[in-house]
Parts: structure tokens; C-alpha cells; sequence
């Protein structure tokens, strides 16, 4: 691996590049924002998304067309991903290894990132790398573990580059079943940020997160996934991560709508993207057309897209018919 070209200036993203400084490489830093990215660039800092993180003089900031590369990091916000690639796919390398590490659906299609990345940049080897991984936590050395699933070789070359003292990386042939389980855990975490922010305590916010594990395995299933994929790092290991980091993204808007906020206004107070706010669109429209069960999802979409009043939507949970817990 020559060059490995990171595109989105993200808290992740700039938090893998400094992962690969500490492996001796130097990764180029892409982002759509040239005026943003001068000035990180001047000061080597991410102010905005990774705040007090020195910037290393190895991670090379960039804008216009990315060079091209042996290995590209698509770290764009999963909504904006399909307009990113149609910008850029003159310019990347059809040779090269592309990770996928944004998690989300897209509202408007329910296309994961991969699959998004494959229709607009062609047949190119895709690894999905995904886990309980805070950009916060690894950019302070604090040890993590994820998953890299696709195709065995690539996934195994990923899990080599990315590897390390800071990040333990698995691999996977799910790549169906890791990409869900980060996108799903986004809409169960949005949950449980209403939960917290009704006030419910510890014994409601464990049952429900339970289940929403359950729901997104059983979606999962149906799509073609391994059922057991959900219960690993990328499945229930995420969704732990994401409800346990206080500023996480969709646990604060899911917070502050539960204790009743206007969905823009909690939208407005957090950096970056909630990215279950739209996923759930996604994932309630795929529920529907597969016939899959999914009351956690269903309550979620109708707090954050229909006006539903938290406090109704959890008396319409507790109320449904009594069933065994293996259903």
C-alpha cells in the first residue's frame, strides 16, 4: 500500500488517519471543504470534528480531486456519500481496495454505503469496516476492536494496515450482516436516547435495548445476513458503545426529543450527523416491504418523522400482546 487517500474530514475518519501514522504511513486527509480544510490544515487540527487532537505533519489535508490511491477510507456521512462519489469517481482507481466506514442507510433508497459505492464507482473490491470505534476514544490511544468483512484477501489486508497496539481488527465474510449492524444500531441508539430522555431509568433502557438487538437481527435474517453477526462487535457491541458515549450523536437528539425538544432544534445542537434520523426511513420501509416485525423501529419512526409523542409511543410498546421472548 503506497497511498491510502481518507475521503471525509470526520472525527473518524481523521481518527483512522492518525491510526496509520502511528503504523508509519502517510495518509492523505480529503475533504469537500477547501476554505474548512486550509485552515485544519494551518493549525493541525480537526477543530471541528476531533477538537484538542494534534494533527500530525504526515496526515497531508486536501481538497479538489483526491489523488489516486491503493486504498481509499469513504468517511462521508452515508446521506451524502452517493453526491460525494458522483464528484469524484473520475478520479479514483478502480484498482484499489475501498473501505466502507460510514454506517447508515440512504433515506431516499435504503442502499447501504457499499452499495451505494458500487453502483456509482463500478465492480471494485469493497471492505465494510465497522465496530464500537468513538473517534474521541482511539485518537487518545484508548484500545478498540472492529470488524473487517468482505472479500477474504481484502479483508485480511484491511485487518494488516489498520491493525495494531490501539485497534484490534477481526475479519468477516458478513459483510451484509456488519454494514446492517451499523446502520440498525443508529435507530435502536435514537431509542435510547428518548428513553433517557423520559426519564425511564436503567431497567426500561436494558429491556430496550434487549430487543432492538433482536429487531435488528431479525431484519438482518430476512435480508440474508448471519443471525450471529448481530451478536458480535458489530451488531450488539456497537449498539453498547453508542448508547454508553454521552455526546454520542443519535443517543443526544434521541435525549433531547424525549424530553421535548423539536426534533430541528436537538438536529441544530449536536456536530456532524444523526445519521438513525434518516436511517430509520430506510429501515422502516425495508421492515414493511419484507414483512418483518420491528415495533422498536416502528414507535422510532413515528416519534422522529410522524409527530408521535414519545410518552404514546412507549405506552403503544408496553401494551402490545403478551408473546415468548424466543419469538
Amino acid at each position: 500500500m503506497k497511498r491510502i487517500v481518507i475521503l471525509g474530514d470526520g472525527a473518524w475518519g481523521t481518527a483512522l488517519a492518525l491510526i496509520l501514522v502511528r503504523k508509519g504511513r502517510r495518509p492523505v486527509l480529503w475533504s469537500r471543504f477547501p476554505e474548512y480544510a486550509a485552515r485544519v490544515r494551518e493549525r493541525r487540527e480537526n477543530f471541528r470534528f476531533l477538537p484538542g487532537v494534534p494533527l500530525p505533519e504526515a496526515v497531508e489535508v486536501t481538497w479538489g480531486p483526491p489523488p489516486e490511491a491503493d486504498l481509499y477510507v469513504a468517511a462521508v456521512p452515508t446521506q451524502f456519500l452517493r453526491e460525494t462519489l458522483v464528484e469524484l469517481r473520475p478520479h479514483l482507481c478502480r484498482r484499489a481496495i475501498h473501505v466502507c466506514v460510514a454506517k447508515g442507510l440512504e433515506m431516499s433508497t435504503g442502499r447501504r454505503p457499499s452499495e451505494i459505492l458500487r453502483e456509482v464507482v463500478g465492480r471494485v473490491r469493497i471492505v465494510v469496516l465497522s465496530g464500537p470505534s468513538h473517534a474521541p476514544e482511539l485518537a487518545r490511544r484508548l484500545p478498540a476492536s472492529v470488524v473487517a468483512a468482505g472479500e477474504e484477501e481484502a479483508a485480511r489486508e484491511v485487518q494488516r494496515l489498520f491493525g495494531g497496539d490501539v485497534l484490534r481488527v477481526y475479519t468477516s465474510r458478513d459483510a451484509l450482516g456488519v454494514e446492517l449492524g451499523g446502520a440498525l444500531k443508529n435507530v435502536i441508539a435514537l431509542a435510547g436516547g428518548v428513553c433517557d430522555g423520559l426519564g425511564l431509568g436503567h431497567n426500561a433502557k436494558a429491556a430496550l435495548l434487549t430487543r432492538g438487538i433482536v429487531e435488528m437481527a431479525r431484519l438482518g435474517v430476512r435480508l440474508g445476513a448471519r443471525r450471529s453477526t448481530f451478536f458480535g462487535l458489530s451488531g450488539i457491541g456497537d449498539l453498547i458503545a453508542t448508547t454508553s458515549f454521552p455526546s454520542g450523536r443519535n443517543l443526544s437528539v434521541g435525549r433531547a426529543v424525549g424530553a421535548g425538544k423539536p426534533l430541528e432544534e436537538a438536529l441544530r445542537s449536536i456536530e456532524g450527523v444523526a445519521e438513525g434520523v434518516w436511517t430509520v426511513k430506510a429501515v422502516a420501509a425495508l421492515a414493511r416491504r419484507h414483512g418483518v416485525d420491528m415495533p422498536i423501529t416502528r414507535e422510532v419512526h413515528a416519534i422522529f418523522h410522524e409527530g408521535k409523542d414519545p410518552r404514546v409511543a412507549l405506552r403503544d410498546l408496553m401494551s402490545r400482546r403478551a408473546r415468548p421472548e424466543e419469538d
